[in-house]
């Protein structure tokens, strides 16, 4: 009788490991036997009886949680390498996103980004630790609490997470399935988009209840109230936007839950989602606890464009006066590490990306001969983007490849003589963010004797000092641009790499999303003491200017049309947000990708020799294997990884995989 118990059991359990997901909160086997079952268990009530096991256990949940600073290299997720802003020179499992660019995944493919089965994971974690936080006898109701918010935080935001990559996904139970469950039972369909949003909403603002609204230095990565409330944000805006809210063209009319007909993809639009974004915006606003991050103006500063006086004038902000601020380093200090995250104003929400060398953002930028990888191509759309240092569009100048012909300075910052006129008085964020041929690369952390090896003046011509190394050859930029984002003047690897924090969530995308939402809006939408009002002229400008003003650039003094309104947006998202990840989903939830994505790739003509300056600017189809790119229907969304589908019957894959 008692090995028939235990038979029974034990293939109880191996059902209970081979459902839809292959989750587990005890092994990281694909099976179980009993022994273990029970010793896990037994564990499991030891854990929840003290703070300290506790928390590392809610530490462990998180583990999950993809690194969001490494951006192309050992990426845990394909947003930012597999964005049209950028290509990798490297076709590899630690530069997997090219793959997806190159229409080179498959549902098969498991190497890289297989993020399915381990987020369930953290969600089935955190869902534990809220089951049994009340069995914990050591800890204070405040801290309590805060466990609470953590672990409601850690399942809202996996679920976005795979909404993210995966699109719409099966919501699992709270509580673990029985031991006698059957297979059918653990088999879950997949909720529409709409109910995954309601879902992580409830998680997210259960935690806003429940976490701190700030934390100390040495708890700077753990969540807080504000970080909820800014994800709730993002998640929101994204709803409410044409793709995801019926304005796809119906190519997603076809894609229905098989139990009931529901479309995963709302075929009908809900003007009043535009109200809820804007409300979850003005929320993040409301608490007085961000702002944008400006440093005070010093000797050094250029002197404001006339156009930017001259609109501050007619509309100024409260939050500071362009005048008095450097807009330089008021940009470029949120992201080189001068400036600690837990003393900036502006992050709402960050991570410590891997600082190890190559592997960071900074690293894989980097020129060869500074040890970097040298390796990181941002294309000519991305360089064309930027604005002028007096706000208008950028225009390629007569005689464009001939050189400024002095050095110039500002802010810190050196552009060099050889510096081709098209990148000459351009907007701050262009220098805080590109790399390209005659860049200034100071490099300062360097205290050896060779001095060809900081202060370098960066050379993309196929004979300048930009080339690859002896011993990888394909250690080269394509395009002529690279980013230099992420890099701090003292940075260089034959040195060492200030430390940085990355601004997963920063004030700046706060107040765009309520410019957005707002202009967006029909009437009025109210939820609870909030009420906003579509196409509100001081609130679109005034979050829309302090964007503007804060770089340098004069703000709108009149609300154009809402059509010219929504593309200045887009574009002022596609420069303050670049290369952070947010291009990917901006395209996509715009429904902007197709169009974006399959247009020739361009950049500088880097097979050009030193002697052929002219020849070198000449703007290229970069037509090599690393610069081709594919986007169709099916790219909209990752495939769901076959292991999970052959362990759920219910489980639909993606349209088009």
């Amino acid at each position: 009788m008692m090995k028939t118990y235990i038979k029974k059991t034990y293939i109880a359990v191996r059902m209970l490991c081979i459902c839809l997901l292959s989750i587990t909160q005890f092994s990281c086997s694909n099976y179980l036997d009993v022994d273990d079952y029970f010793k896990q268990t037994t564990q499991l009530d030891s854990i929840f009886k003290r703070k300290i096991l506790t928390e590392q256990y809610i530490n462990g949940a998180a583990s999950f949680l993809p690194n969001e600073g490494n951006l192309w290299t050992t990426a845990s997720t394909p947003f930012q390498g597999a964005s049209d802003e950028n290509f990798t020179s490297f076709n590899d499992s630690r530069h997997a996103a090219i793959k997806f660019l190159l229409d080179e995944i498959t549902p098969f493919y498991e190497e890289s980004y297989f993020n399915y089965p381990r987020y369930y994971t953290g969600i089935r974690k955190a869902s534990i630790a809220l089951k049994r936080i009340n069995e914990v006898e050591d800890i204070s109701d405040l801290d309590r609490r805060d466990f609470i918010g953590r672990c409601y935080f850690l399942r809202g935001y996996y679920y976005f997470q795979l909404l993210l990559q995966y699109g719409p996904v099966p919501i699992v139970p709270d509580e673990a399935f029985d031991v006698d469950a059957s297979v059918e039972t653990m088999s879950i369909e997949r909720s529409t988009y709409d109910e995954c949003v309601n879902h992580i909403c409830q998680n997210l603002e259960k935690a806003t209840e429940y976490l701190y609204t700030s934390r100390s230095s040495d708890e700077i990565n753990i969540p807080t109230q504000g970080a909820a409330l800014a994800i709730l944000s993002r998640v929101k805006l994204y709803a409410a936007s044409p793709w995801f809210n019926g304005g796809s063209g119906g190519l997603y009319a076809d894609w229905i839950r098989e139990s009931d007909g529901s479309h995963f993809i709302s075929q009908t639009k809900d003007n009043d989602k535009w109200g809820k974004a804007a409300i979850a915006a003005k929320r993040v606003i409301n608490t007085g606890l961000y702002h944008l991050y400006t440093a005070r103006r010093k000797s050094d500063t250029g002197q404001l464009p006339e156009t930017v006086t001259q609109a501050y004038a007619t509309r100024p902000i409260s939050q500071f006066n362009p005048a008095d601020i450097d807009p330089y380093r008021s940009y470029a200090e949120i992201f080189n590490g001068d400036v600690p995250a837990e003393m900036n104003e502006e992050i709402i929400y960050s991570c410590r990306p891997n600082q190890t060398g190559k592997d960071t953002p900074a690293g894989i930028a980097m020129p060869a001969l500074m040890g970097g990888m040298n390796g990181l191509n941002l294309t000519q759309d991305v360089a064309d983007a930027f604005y002028m240092a007096d706000g208008t569009s950028y225009s390629l100048p007569a005689q464009h490849w001939e050189p400024i012909g002095t050095d110039k300075k500002f802010s810190g910052y050196t552009l060099k003589a050889n510096v081709a006129k098209m990148y000459d008085n351009r907007e701050m964020r262009f220098y805080v963010s590109m790399g390209f041929c005659h860049c200034y690369w100071p490099g300062t952390s360097y205290s050896g004797n060779d001095n060809t090896l900081k202060n370098v003046e960066v050379q993309y011509y196929v004979d300048g000092n930009a080339g690859p190394p002896a011993n990888f050859a394909v250690d080269y930029n394509h395009s002529g641009y690279t980013c230099k984002k992420y890099v701090h003047p003292e940075d260089n690897l034959k040195g060492s790499l200030k430390p940085k924090s990355f601004p997963i969530y920063r004030y700046a995308e706060i107040l765009l999303n309520y410019a957005e939402a707002l202009n967006e809006l029909d009437g009025t939408y109210t939820e609870g003491d909030i009420t906003v009002t579509g196409r509100d002229e001081d609130g679109i400008l005034n979050a829309f200017n302090q964007i503007r003003y804060r770089v340098g650039l004069p703000g709108l003094t009149s609300l154009p049309s809402r059509e010219e309104m929504r593309e200045l947006i887009k574009h002022e998202r596609r420069i303050e947000f670049v290369c952070e990840g947010h291009r990917y989903h901006d395209l996509r939830r715009w429904g902007d990708a197709q169009y974006a994505y399959n247009k020739p790739v361009l950049g500088m003509n880097i097979k050009a020799k030193k002697s052929e300056r002219e020849a070198f600017y000449t703007i290229t189809t970069l037509n090599d294997d690393k610069a081709r790119r594919y986007f169709d229907y099916k790219n909209n969304f990752w495939p769901i990884p076959k292991s999970a589908m052959n362990k759920n019957s219910k489980l639909i894959q993606n349209p088009g995989w």
